[in-house]
C-alpha cells in the first residue's frame, strides 16, 4: 500500500474506511448500507459479543449518539440479526481483513521511537465445533496500543513456526522490532525478519540446547544489572536484566545483543525438612504458589539444578 493511501486511511474514522469494501449485494431492495452494517458488527465484536444474536442485541442497546457515529440516522431502523448474518456470509473476508489491517497499522504506537510487534498464539477453545479441534490462532499485536494488527489460523497439521511468516508478510517490518516466544527462536525465522528490514527479540530455551549453553556460559557475573519490581496481577515480582553485546562466534543470524532476564517471584513456605545423609544435607520444601505460576516456577527450579514437582 502506498504512503499516500496509508496517510489518507489514517485520517478516516472506521465507518468511512469501510466504504472502501465492495458490497456483494444486489442494489435492489438494500435498506442498510454496507459500512453501517459492518460498523455495528465490528463494534459488537469489540464489546465481547460471541454470536450474531449477541451482536444484534448489543446494537439495540446503543445510544442515539453511538448509532449516529456509526452511520445510523435518527429514526432509521436497525438491521436485523438475519440481515447482519447475510451480509457477513456474502462478504469476501480477505478484502475486509486487508482493509482493517491497513487501517490498524496507521494507529500503532511506538516505544522509544520504534514500533514493536508481539507475535503470540492462542487456542480458541470456545470455538470448537463437534469433533474438530479448537482453532489455534497466531496474532500480531502492537506493543504500545495492544491493537491486534493481523491474525492467522494455524493449519491443523502444522504449527506456529511457518505461520509466523504468513502472519507478518503483509506488514511493513522496516525498522520494526518483532518479539516472540521460544518456539520461534529459529535461525530461518530470524534471517527472514532481518531480510525484511526488521529486528527481533527472541527467547532462548531448551528447544535450542546448544545455543542456550553457549549463552549461559557468557561472563554474566561481570555484567552490571538493572532491576525493577512489578506488583501488578496481585503479586510481587522482581525482574533483573543484564545485557551483553553478542560475540561474533554466537551462531545465530544477525545476533546483536544477549539479554539475561531473571524473575524472582515470592512464595509461601508451607513446610520443610532438612536431613543429613552421609556428608550431604538434603532439604525438602513445600511451597504454596498460585496455579498459574506453577509450571514456570518448576521450570525455573529445574534450570537451577533442583528437583521440583507440582502436587495438588
Amino acid at each position: 500500500m502506498s504512503s499516500s493511501t496509508t496517510t489518507a486511511l489514517s485520517r478516516q474514522p472506521l465507518v468511512q474506511v469501510l466504504r472502501n469494501v465492495a458490497d456483494p449485494r444486489d442494489r435492489r431492495g438494500v435498506r442498510h448500507d454496507l459500512p453501517t452494517v459492518l460498523s455495528l458488527a465490528i463494534t459488537g465484536v469489540l464489546a465481547g459479543c460471541r454470536s450474531l444474536t449477541a451482536i444484534w442485541e448489543h446494537t439495540t442497546d446503543l445510544t442515539g449518539a453511538d448509532l449516529r457515529s456509526l452511520g445510523v440516522e435518527a429514526g432509521q431502523a436497525l438491521p436485523s440479526e438475519s440481515t447482519i448474518r447475510r451480509v457477513l456470509q456474502d462478504l469476501e473476508p480477505a478484502d475486509l481483513d486487508a482493509l482493517l489491517r491497513s487501517w490498524l497499522c496507521t494507529r500503532t504506537g511506538t516505544i522509544n521511537g520504534r514500533t514493536v510487534i508481539a507475535v503470540d498464539g492462542k487456542t480458541m477453545r470456545g470455538a470448537r465445533t463437534g469433533e474438530d479441534p479448537a482453532p489455534h490462532l497466531l496474532a500480531a499485536l502492537d506493543h504500545a496500543t495492544g491493537a491486534v494488527l493481523t491474525q492467522e489460523r494455524v493449519a491443523s497439521k502444522s504449527n506456529e513456526i511457518p505461520a509466523l511468516r504468513v502472519l507478518l508478510e503483509p506488514l511493513d517490518l522496516n525498522g520494526v522490532v518483532v518479539t516472540a516466544d521460544a518456539m520461534h527462536t529459529q535461525a530461518d525465522t530470524a534471517q527472514w525478519i532481518r531480510g525484511r528490514g526488521g529486528h527481533y527479540v527472541l527467547t532462548v530455551k531448551d528447544n535450542q540446547k546448544t545455543l542456550r549453553r553457549t549463552l549461559k556460559a557468557l561472563p554474566w557475573r561481570d555484567v552490571p544489572s538493572i532491576s525493577s519490581v512489578d506488583t501488578s496481577h496481585g503479586r510481587r515480582v522482581r525482574r533483573t536484566v543484564k545485557a551483553l553485546e553478542a560475540p561474533r562466534w554466537v551462531d545465530f543470524p544477525a545476533a546483536a545483543q544477549v539479554l539475561a532476564l531473571v524473575a524472582e517471584q515470592g512464595a509461601d513456605v508451607a513446610g520443610g525438612v532438612f536431613e543429613t545423609l552421609g556428608t550431604a544435607q538434603v532439604g525438602r520444601l513445600a511451597l504454596t504458589i498460585p496455579a498459574d505460576r506453577a509450571r514456570a516456577t518448576v521450570e525455573a527450579l529445574h534450570d537451577a539444578g533442583l528437583i521440583a514437582e507440582v502436587r495438588p
